[in-house]
């Protein structure tokens, strides 16, 4: 008798990694992103320098252009801001921020937008009135003005707030502008699911609708809910960066992309481009990278493309 595959080998085996294997794009993209996850989170390794630490700056260092440059120094590849902070490490630690509030961001929306989605699909009724009402009232504001709206009203609740309660504030703010899609995906694949043979034959056998929910009608829909996550993940990154941007992001003494590229841009027109333009292209290849293996995995996880 011969022993079963295990899940590794099938998905060796899947058309999924057949495809993944055969798109130059997807596998250019991957190694893009891959290469900036690791720096971002091995930065404290990585990084030649801590810019998060004040004993180690000098002001004499500050505003130093990039090493092949006349004045730069081969001790800051990347030339440092006004402050003596080295770009490079700044960049890597800068993007160790942006993905965690990215990721977790989309996660909590996730969470949230299939909960409601499932729910709303299933038990369908009044339920599923209202909280298909209350996407329309969200999807009728721009997605960044409801992200300040509810950072805003979380900085003036704690106004003392640390660095996790201020990073917690700016998660929700983020995933409550993100959860629509998901409820509305999971919403109308629900409702085609819920009537076919298998819910049925759940039902007259006496399992609960939360059971039927989570263990029969939930890994069905969760196909779509894959892709828009992926390139859910590059809006949530470039909404921090933004909100950051603004001055409304994440704290002044953990920069994100967004608040480097905001310090940054008060140094562009003194000749100082590179403070400016080496975080926003570090923030265009996360989120081109992201968003290209969203558009692969749209298309993979499509059965008419095959």
């Amino acid at each position: 008798m011969s022993a079963q595959p295990t899940r590794w080998q099938r998905f060796l085996a899947s058309n999924l990694w057949y495809s993944f294997r055969r798109s130059p794009v997807a596998l250019l993209a991957s190694l893009i992103l891959l290469t900036c996850v690791i720096c971002a989170v091995f930065a404290p390794q990585i990084a030649p320098h801590n810019p998060l630490d004040l004993a180690t700056l000098n002001l004499m260092d500050a505003t130093l252009p990039p090493a092949w440059m006349a004045e730069g120094s081969t001790k800051f590849l990347l030339g440092t801001d006004g402050y003596g902070r080295d770009i490079l490490s700044a960049l890597f630690y800068g993007a160790r921020i942006s993905l965690f509030i990215g990721l977790g961001s989309v996660l909590l929306s996730v969470v949230i937008g299939v909960s409601l989605g499932l729910l709303a699909g299933f038990v369908g009724g009044k339920v599923d009135g209202f909280i298909m009402r209350v996407c329309d009232v969200m999807l009728s504001f721009p997605s960044i003005l409801v992200a300040l709206l509810i950072n805003g009203v979380g900085k003036t609740l704690f106004p003392d707030a640390g660095e996790t309660l201020a990073f917690s504030v700016l998660i929700l703010a983020i995933a409550l502008t993100g959860w629509v899609q998901y409820a509305r995906t999971v919403r109308g694949s629900t409702l085609v699911e819920r009537n076919k043979e298998y819910v049925q034959a759940a039902r007259v056998v006496g399992v609960g609708s939360l059971r039927i929910m989570r263990r029969h009608v939930l890994p069905n829909v969760l196909g779509p809910v894959l892709v828009i996550a992926t390139l859910q993940v590059a809006l949530a990154i470039i909404t921090e960066a933004t909100l950051s941007f603004l001055g409304v992001g994440v704290p002044p003494t953990s920069p994100s992309l967004g608040t480097l590229i905001r310090i940054g841009n008060e140094f562009l027109y003194s000749g100082h481009w590179w403070i400016t333009i080496f975080p926003g292209l570090m923030l265009v290849l996360i989120s081109l990278s992201v968003n290209l293996l969203g558009d692969w995995l749209r298309d993979a996880l499509n059965p008419r493309l095959h």
